[in-house]
C-alpha cells in the first residue's frame, strides 16, 4: 500500500462515517426532540483532527486512529443491541475500520518516507 491510497482510504471513510453520523442521527433516528444538538455531539470528536487531515501530517492521522475507535465500539454496540438500526451501525464500524487501518498505514508510510528525505 501506498502513501496516497491510505491517504484516500482514509480521507473517503472518514467523510462518509460523518456523512453517516449525520444522516442517522440527524434525520432517520434522531434521539431527542433536538436532534441538531445530539447529533452536533456525537459528530464533534471528528471535528478535532479536520485539519490535520487534510493537510497530510502523519501525526494527526496516528492520533485519529485513537479517536476512530469511539465509533467503532458505539457501531459495535449498537449493532447488537438495537436490531431496528443494526445495517446504520454495521456500516459505521464497516467505515470505522476502514479509517482506522488507512490512518494507521499513513502515519507509518509517510512518516518513513518523511524520515528518508531528511537523510
Amino acid at each position: 500500500m501506498t502513501p496516497k491510497v491510505s491517504l484516500y482510504l482514509t480521507l473517503s471513510g472518514y467523510f462518509a462515517l460523518m456523512l453517516l453520523l449525520f444522516i442517522w442521527h440527524g434525520f432517520l433516528y434522531p434521539a431527542s426532540k433536538q436532534p441538531w444538538l445530539m447529533t452536533g455531539l456525537i459528530m464533534l470528536p471528528l471535528f478535532f483532527p479536520l485539519k490535520g487531515l487534510l493537510k497530510e501530517k502523519p501525526y494527526t492521522y496516528a492520533w485519529t486512529s485513537f479517536i476512530i475507535l469511539i465509533y467503532f465500539i458505539h457501531g459495535v454496540v449498537e449493532s447488537w443491541a438495537n436490531e431496528e438500526q443494526r445495517l446504520l451501525a454495521l456500516l459505521e464500524t464497516f467505515l470505522s475500520v476502514q479509517v482506522y487501518i488507512g490512518a494507521i498505514y499513513y502515519a507509518r508510510l509517510q512518516g518513513r518516507a518523511l524520515k528518508q528525505k531528511q537523510d
